[in-house]
């Protein structure tokens, strides 16, 4: 089974990595930094790892939180278009074939009453 992109229909979710980071274009945001929340979807085909048992099969979902959280306190960047694509682009070695990548900073200086500010973006190894 496909979703909707043609690729396999297994997934790997990590929900709600937490982390501060400094990215943002005001000094205050620079200076400061902030709560980044991200959300992360892994497409892949898990049968060989299934069948196998064998967690190089697959994504190692441990180690891909802490890559993601490292990402998210590194160097700074202006945009959250930016640090999404920084963490695509890590949760896209093999076996992942595909990511959504949503990062919530919900606490981004806007001056009237809000929840969050999200961005997601879908990448594949394939674009």
């Amino acid at each position: 089974m496909s979703d909707l992109i043609g690729q396999p229909s297994d997934r790997i979710v990590l929900t709600g990595i937490r982390a501060r980071g400094h990215h943002g274009v005001l000094d205050a945001e620079r200076r400061d930094g902030q709560e980044f929340i991200v959300d992360v979807e892994v497409g892949l085909d898990t049968r060989a790892a299934a069948l196998s048992d064998d967690l190089s099969a697959t994504v190692d979902y441990g180690a891909l939180a802490q890559r993601l959280h490292d990402a998210i306190v590194s160097e700074p960047v202006d945009l959250i278009e930016t640090l999404a694509q920084r963490l695509a682009d890590i949760c896209l070695a093999p076996p992942a074939d595909w990511v959504k990548v949503t990062v919530h900073k919900p606490t981004a200086p806007i001056q009237v009453a809000f929840t969050d500010v999200s961005l997601t973006i879908h990448r594949s190894r394939h674009d």
